[in-house]
């Protein structure tokens, strides 16, 4: 379902119930239409009736296409990262997924190891983890498993030796993984 959010009339009787827009009542209407069906046939009762709901936006990066005469010593702090300070992990993989042309509705799961935020899509299409300073441990682990595609940011890596060693031990244990740093 695609539906621009046009807002309700405050005179309609779904602005009164608190639905400020179409989106809202489209959204509620999914909800219920999945209650019924469970409902109507016990033998779903598991039945997945859940739904993903995206809204278009701007990339997730910031804007670092100067010409060199453009640039000045002050501006090198604000690059420190080129992805906009206001974006979640969610924003950041599912960007991810639209540049390499996954489809948005497979499962999703996130776990924690060793306090870092693990992301698979797939069951290892790819797996993503946007942490700052991630341990060597915690790459071995997502290596190990062998994913299609891996994604980090580049502020999961402290220093530059130790991104040239993540992209060591994926050719290494992973050969096959596309690997990306944003």
């Amino acid at each position: 379902m695609v539906q621009l959010p046009e807002p309700c009339d405050e005179k309609s009787e779904a602005y009164k119930a608190g639905y400020k827009n179409i989106c809202e009542i489209g959204k509620e209407r999914i909800r219920r239409a999945g209650a019924k069906i469970k409902e109507e046939n016990p033998q779903a009762a598991e039945l997945d009736t859940g739904f993903r709901v995206f809204k278009l936006d701007e990339s997730n990066m910031e804007d670092v296409y100067f010409s060199a005469d453009e640039y000045t010593q002050d501006m090198l702090y604000d690059m420190e990262s080129n992805i906009k300070p206001d974006r979640t992990d969610m924003d950041l993989l599912f960007g991810c997924l639209l540049e390499w042309g996954l489809p948005l509705d497979m499962p999703y799961k996130s776990e924690n190891i060793e306090g870092c935020t693990v992301h698979t899509y797939n069951d290892g299409d790819l797996i993503a983890c946007f942490d700052d300073n991630i341990p060597e441990s915690v790459i071995m682990t997502i290596a190990k498993r062998e994913p299609l595609r891996a994604v980090f940011r580049d502020s999961s890596f402290t220093s530059a030796p130790e991104k040239i060693n993540m992209w060591e031990r994926f050719k290494l244990i992973a050969p096959d993984t596309r690997v990306k740093v944003i």
